[in-house]
């Protein structure tokens, strides 16, 4: 009988739900963060150097991981007017991995911060290196296992200038923005002391709900549906983050994020202050939404 047994235990493995394996390197997922995070790139202000150097590392870390870029160059100019720097040149970073279909989903996360105010540095672990950890393990994974559809990865410059990046992008878009199916905007994943990570944007697009359900809790983090209606006022995280844009174009959006917490846009949104397991396993359940919706728009 034991045999049976084990026979049948190893005969059923290949028909385990990725959903609840290992979707991710957690190691190389926090020494991303941990980069984007340290004091040497000086909270990342757009157009500062620090900013530079970020787009630096997220640049080596998209050839690294194969993403396809547009034109030769995974960059997207565009020009910022700030009212202390003046006006200047800012940089979204994008790329692709092609799918079988002629749509495609968007998953972004926005990479600058808020920079130093006097001699302190805003790091934003959070705010948004986590973000941006997260869309470089969905590149790893999916570089790895083929989308049906393509899939376009785009780390937003000046989000805390007033969501510009996010509207430089759709005023030039890779491709036409009737073939978008999807925003999938991550931004603050990674510290959260009781496992709850929110998703946002299925009280608007009602047809993103069954799928959002469809993503099996992990061991240190759980999928919470909310934050998305009108009369909830400040609680409302409609227009709060670059898939604002997107839904402004009637393209549906899933926004994956923590509730504020007590580092937000502060000097202490640092690596240290991260909570590992739960960031590891918010990231792994974004990973497993994209895999269900694309599967789902092949149907």
């Amino acid at each position: 009988m034991r045999m049976k047994i084990a026979l049948l235990f190893f005969a059923l493995l290949p028909f385990v739900s990725v959903a609840q394996s290992n979707v991710l390197n957690k190691t190389q997922l926090l020494q991303d963060v941990k980069v984007l995070s340290a004091d040497s790139l000086g909270g990342r202000l757009s157009g500062s150097s620090g900013n530079k150097r970020a787009q630096q590392y997220i640049e080596k870390r998209f050839q690294q991981l194969g993403l396809q870029p547009y034109n030769k160059s995974y960059k997207q100019f565009f020009t910022l007017v700030n009212r202390e720097l003046g006006s200047l040149q800012a940089t979204n970073l994008i790329g692709y991995i092609p799918g079988k279909s002629g749509k495609a989903i968007v998953i972004t996360a926005h990479y600058d911060h808020v920079g130093q105010r006097g001699n302190e540095i805003y790091n934003g672990a959070d705010d948004n290196a986590s973000g941006v950890g997260g869309l470089l393990a969905a590149i790893a994974y999916f570089s790895k296992n083929k989308p049906d559809h393509t899939l376009i990865f785009a780390a937003l410059d000046a989000e805390e200038q007033g969501l510009k990046g996010a509207e430089a992008f759709l005023k030039n878009p890779p491709v036409p923005v009737k073939d978008i199916l999807l925003n999938v905007n991550m931004d603050m994943l990674g510290l959260n002391t009781k496992g709850e990570l929110y998703a946002s944007g299925a009280y608007h697009y009602p047809q993103l709900k069954p799928l959002l359900e469809k993503v099996k809790p992990r061991a240190k983090a759980r999928l919470l549906l909310g934050h998305d209606r009108p009369e909830q006022l400040h609680d409302d995280w409609t227009n709060q983050s670059d898939h604002y844009h997107f839904h402004k174009h009637n393209i549906p959006f899933a926004y994956f994020g923590v509730e504020s917490h007590a580092h937000y846009h502060k000097p202490t949104d640092e690596y240290e202050a991260l909570t590992p397991d739960f960031y590891a396993d918010a990231a792994a359940l974004v990973i497993d939404f994209i895999r269900i919706a694309d599967k789902h728009f092949s149907k």
